[in-house]
């Protein structure tokens, strides 16, 4: 939703900024009570889409960039994608073991591959229209993925590969759930869909905030309702994580009103079906991102947005802020307790401690 080729590859050298520590003080029964914060880099940069791949931080970002950060070696690695005179916009990067793919937002939507051997770059994608807007993309294995969008005539937009992104089709209108009047979707931090296996969710937002359920990869589709806020252009679901098949989360609010703390949190146990909504009135507004902890039984969660990172070890019921930073869209855990985040002009390694 509308929101807020190759050039020289680039070698930029960094040592880790700044650490910062911030304390939760509570005495409650927080699995993690403090997070120490490493600053891996900082740029005039707006990061929505990180990918981890080993050592190395894949992220897209605006101005036609892209990159990784390599974790091992401390260096950062930075190209750009030359289009015409177009100044591109990624908020979607997925991978396979091969190829990193960045998909662009807006008219015309541009789908890239980039190879990790040789940072080769191909485009594989083209779609031109003045309502497209793509928001987020993955795979489910080597050879199949997915990217979604917003509505063109009367569904979703979604695009699929099957011969591992080197061709992508457009599925009919007429195989997919037909869209509410003024439902869309948020580029907001490239988690928009979930992928468990050969299950896939999708979320939505705007005048209807809805879940889109295929149990095949995409070639059947089924929609549920979420009790999120929902009705107004900027409100709906933002973010979305399932632990497993049956337990998720998903995440967002009302963008116009950051601070409210009620219909922007819902859980589900039963892979997506119903949701119920969670911590009213308590824990953080709008948020762009939220992820399970791993090997946490899916009852660590964390988030981050507009009020910065919140923690919670209890599914959900409860939650407690960890850093106060707001300048966070995106984050990915790399193991059980560290996760790697980026946003406005930087990224950053994230260190949780108990």
């Amino acid at each position: 939703m509308r929101n807020i080729f190759l050039i020289a590859l680039g070698v930029v050298f960094f040592n880790s900024c700044k650490t910062a520590s911030y304390t939760n003080s509570s005495s409650d029964k927080t699995i993690f009570k403090t997070v120490s914060i490493d600053t891996l880099f900082k740029d005039n940069i707006s990061i929505r889409a990180i990918t981890v791949d080993g050592n190395k931080i894949w992220y897209a970002g605006n101005n036609s960039r892209f990159g990784f950060y390599d974790l091992k070696k401390n260096k950062k690695f930075e190209s750009k994608i030359i289009k015409d005179t177009l100044q591109l916009e990624f908020r979607s990067i997925a991978q396979t073991t091969t190829n990193v793919f960045l998909l662009s937002v807006a008219n015309p939507a541009l789908l890239y591959k980039v190879s990790k051997e040789d940072l080769k770059i191909t485009l594989e994608y083209e779609e031109n229209n003045e309502k497209v807007f793509y928001d987020s993309m993955k795979f489910w294995n080597k050879n199949e993925g997915i990217a979604m969008g917003d509505p063109i005539t009367d569904c979703l937009s979604i695009i699929i590969t099957r011969d591992g992104g080197n061709s992508w089709n457009k599925i009919p209108s007429g195989k997919l759930p037909e869209i509410m009047d003024g439902e869309a979707a948020f580029a907001a931090s490239n988690t928009n869909i979930v992928i468990k296996g050969n299950k896939t969710w999708i979320v939505s937002g705007g005048k209807k905030a809805r879940v889109f359920y295929s149990a095949d990869k995409g070639n059947t589709w089924e929609v549920y309702d979420t009790p999120i806020v929902q009705g107004k252009a900027m409100a709906g679901i933002f973010t979305a994580d399932f632990y497993d098949a049956k337990n998720g989360f998903i995440a967002g609010g009302d963008y116009e009103a950051l601070n409210q703390n009620f219909g922007n949190k819902a859980r589900t146990e039963d892979g997506g079906k119903t949701w119920e909504l969670m911590a009213e009135n308590q824990g953080f507004g709008y948020a762009s991102c939220v992820q399970y902890v791993p090997n946490s039984n899916g009852k660590s969660l964390v988030s981050v947005g507009a009020s910065g990172l919140y923690y919670s070890y209890d599914s959900g019921n409860s939650w407690k802020q960890l850093a106060t930073d707001s300048s966070l869209f995106t984050i990915r855990f790399i193991d059980n307790h560290t996760a790697i985040a980026a946003g406005k002009n930087k990224m950053i390694r994230i260190n949780f401690l108990k």
